[in-house]
């Protein structure tokens, strides 16, 4: 199926449609988005080809031009063409298409920015990769181990090309990312302006770096490696996994200690309220036991039921004469017919 949206169309399987939704919808802000960045007018003729898994993918990819095994989409910034897979080279492989479009689009944008002129690999990787939003942690988590074992790449290794197996490749593209987040720092935004700029004119990447930061490539990298040495140290390591643990270890703790505080409360307040009802029961235990004594010794005891007028009490020495019509209440106790007064 074919989708146009003016400056781009989509070409995609017709059961893809609703993924693709989303990578739609943010076209326009991402565009708008990478314009700001580079400030000039890019990405005015795109277009982006849907497989449905990465040995699709050679079949859309231009001839002559494969795309590396590991990667999940690719950018042929000269065509104005971006290829992505819905299924990612390995299983366990993060995969999020809207990132992995953005991505490309970085390449598409910087290279309509500096109107096609050369730059070097790792600046339109790290540039692609910092405009794209995708998940900082794991770069920083590759990052900091990087710095620490001393395996950073020097950048004149990634001025042409990126390794091919996919765990130096992640050391590549974090080292990058990250070098042009140097550059484009807040205090040095209008340098990285100027950087464009020039290559833009045609100036080459080393000169147009020292006219715009007033520094050499080398002292760049000396620079950076100096400033992520201070950033990526090994407490960073350490507290991503040893302080975590701890920090569970403490929560489940207090909880425990809480939890077990709160039943003793409730076990003590039950012991009380269960004495409470003890007491009671064996109150009127002994009530009842005294009456069945007193009944058992007491076999002829009268029976002497007192009837009282509430609204109108009877003297206790004149009682009036009672009408011969009414019924007196009696009883019947061992043979002997009682009234009841």
């Amino acid at each position: 199926m074919r989708h146009s949206a003016g400056w781009v169309d989509y070409a995609y399987p017709p059961d893809a449609r609703q993924r693709l939704s989303k990578l739609m919808e943010v076209a326009d802000s991402t565009r708008a988005d990478l314009s700001n960045k580079l400030g000039a007018v890019v990405l005015t003729d795109v277009h982006v080809r849907i497989a449905r898994t990465p040995m699709e993918m050679t079949t859309l990819a231009p001839e002559n031009a494969p795309y590396p095994r590991y990667a999940s989409g690719v950018a042929y910034p000269d065509l104005g063409l971006i290829l992505i897979t819905l299924t990612p080279e390995y299983a366990s492989q993060q995969h999020d298409i809207v990132e992995t479009f953005k991505h490309e689009l970085g390449h598409l944008a910087l290279h309509d920015a500096v109107k096609g002129n050369n730059v070097p690999r790792w600046f339109n990787e790290g540039f692609a990769v910092f405009v794209s939003g995708e998940s900082s942690l794991p770069r920083l988590q590759t990052l900091w181990t990087a710095t620490v074992a001393g395996n950073l790449i020097p950048l004149d290794k990634l001025e042409r090309t990126f390794p091919d197996d996919p765990i130096t490749a992640s050391i590549a593209y974090a080292e990058a990312a990250d070098v042009v987040r140097y550059l484009v720092r807040h205090q040095d935004r209008y340098r990285f302006d100027g950087l464009v700029e020039r290559l833009a004119r045609g100036i080459t990447f080393d000169e147009a770096l020292r006219l715009a930061y007033n520094i050499d490539r080398p002292t760049l990298e000396a620079e950076w490696r100096e400033d992520v040495s201070k950033r990526y140290t090994y407490w960073p390591i350490l507290s991503s996994t040893v302080v975590l643990w701890t920090g569970i270890v403490v929560l489940f703790f207090v909880g425990y200690r809480r939890r077990k505080r709160r039943d003793r409360v409730t076990l003590e307040r039950w012991r009380r309220e269960e004495a409470r009802e003890d007491a009671r029961q064996a109150a009127r235990r002994e009530i009842f036991e005294n009456a069945m004594r007193e009944a058992a010794t007491e076999p002829e005891r009268r029976i002497h039921i007192v009837v009282s007028n509430p609204t109108a009490p009877i003297a206790a020495k004149s009682r009036p004469p009672m009408s011969s019509d009414v019924d007196v209440p009696k009883v019947e106790h061992d043979g002997t017919v009682h009234t009841l007064h």
